[in-house]
């Protein structure tokens, strides 16, 4: 279906039109669109807490990641292959087949819920859950308002990924200054800024489902990587709020 109100998925928006002028076939298209981008993040997430949890309660598996002496060959592995998964997706998904693009998601998942597995080592389950649940909520009224809100938040979006990129960069500053104070304020953006990327990502998806063809494969392939994305913000959100919620093991 050719569409006017189209987007390049690592681009710039081109010819917004309100939506209150888009047909019915458009709008059923756009639903199944942005259904099906949800339902792989949660596929995702529900992966990612299963590994999690299974690797959490079994100690050898733990051991595998991480010894006496720190962690382990495989244990740094764990921790940035999900990197790589995200930037190889993200290069190369338009010449993957949908298969092998959901089988890297599958595995970056999985890689996902082994490196967060050390969470429930130095944070209790309940304040874990209770940060789950808080995140979830956040997200779900952020995802709505981008959804249904008419305002434009294209320049919005834009100051959130200069957050983002502030929040990086900062980051690695206090990788060497182990400040405190500089933690503290990098996890206050950082809350704020996946909050509002929560928002911008799911308007950018929708007019990114205005402009598809529900059930190509090109589609198939922009939900994938649209649950990625939405995947990223919710796993960093509650992170940041795991820093002021989460109750620390003994």
């Amino acid at each position: 279906m050719e569409n006017n109100n189209k987007f390049n998925y690592f681009g710039n928006q081109e010819n917004i039109n309100g939506y209150s002028q888009l047909n019915k076939e458009s709008v059923t298209d756009i639903r199944s669109f942005m259904s099906s981008v949800f339902s792989w993040m949660f596929i995702g997430l529900a992966i990612t807490a299963f590994v999690a949890w299974y690797f959490a309660n079994d100690s050898s598996l733990i051991g595998m990641l991480k010894g006496e002496s720190g962690m382990t060959g495989l244990g740094w592995v764990v921790i940035f292959a999900p990197f790589a998964f995200v930037l190889i997706m993200g290069v190369r998904f338009t010449k993957m087949s949908v298969q092998t693009l959901a089988l890297m998601f599958g595995i970056f998942a999985i890689l996902m819920g082994m490196s967060l597995s050390f969470i429930l080592y130095v944070y209790t389950v309940a304040s874990v859950f209770k940060t789950f649940v808080i995140t979830a909520g956040m997200f779900g009224i952020m995802a709505v308002t981008g959804y249904t809100t008419k305002t434009d938040l294209t320049k919005f979006g834009s100051i959130m990924i200069m957050g983002l990129w502030g929040i990086i960069l900062a980051s690695l500053l206090n990788f060497f200054m182990h400040s405190a104070q500089i933690d503290y304020i990098v996890s206050v953006i950082g809350v704020l800024v996946f909050t509002g990327l929560t928002a911008y990502d799911v308007q950018k998806l929708k007019r990114i489902g205005q402009g598809t063809e529900f059930g190509s494969e090109n589609t198939r392939k922009l939900a994938i990587m649209g649950a990625l994305t939405l995947y990223l913000d919710f796993i960093n959100l509650f992170l940041f709020l795991l820093r002021f919620f989460g109750n620390r093991r003994n």
